[in-house]
């Protein structure tokens, strides 16, 4: 599976660390930066990990910074885009499974590094439910 992946300097070890788990299993990995943890503006490097999914150029993505909330944030501004912030593997399989969330955002500074690579590995098994959750979604419209 090809997946896109971008960080702000706060997500910086953990978008390292995931890019190294996606890889090892086997999924092709793009990868839109931040290349370090200098201090960056997040939206230029969330922005095009965000459209690189809507395009279709990756089937999904992940989005990291310190809360996750503001990378989040800028993936939902990009049309066609359904982005999660994910804590637990809970609100992982919520995302994919009621949400169909085919972007998450994970925080560095909220969730341990095992517990994000969790996180990721449970997004990705889970599967969307469909159903009454697919008609609420398809009657949204994003500008």
């Amino acid at each position: 599976m090809k997946i896109s992946i971008g960080s702000d300097h706060a997500g910086f070890r953990y978008k390292e660390a995931i890019k190294a788990h996606l890889r090892a299993q086997g999924h092709e990995v793009l990868d839109f930066g931040t290349d370090s943890d200098a201090s960056c503006d997040y939206p230029k490097y969330i922005r095009p990990a965000a459209e690189a999914v809507a395009k279709g150029e990756a089937v999904c993505g992940i989005v990291l910074g310190g809360s996750g909330n503001g990378e989040a944030i800028v993936a939902n501004k990009v049309k066609g885009i359904r982005c999660a912030v994910c804590f637990s593997l809970d609100t992982a399989r919520w995302a994919k499974g009621h949400n169909n969330a085919n972007v998450i955002s994970i925080g560095e500074r909220t969730v341990t590094q095992d517990l994000a690579l969790q996180i990721v590995d449970t997004w990705l098994a889970t599967e969307f439910e469909g159903g009454r959750h697919l008609n609420r979604i398809n009657q949204i419209e994003v500008a």
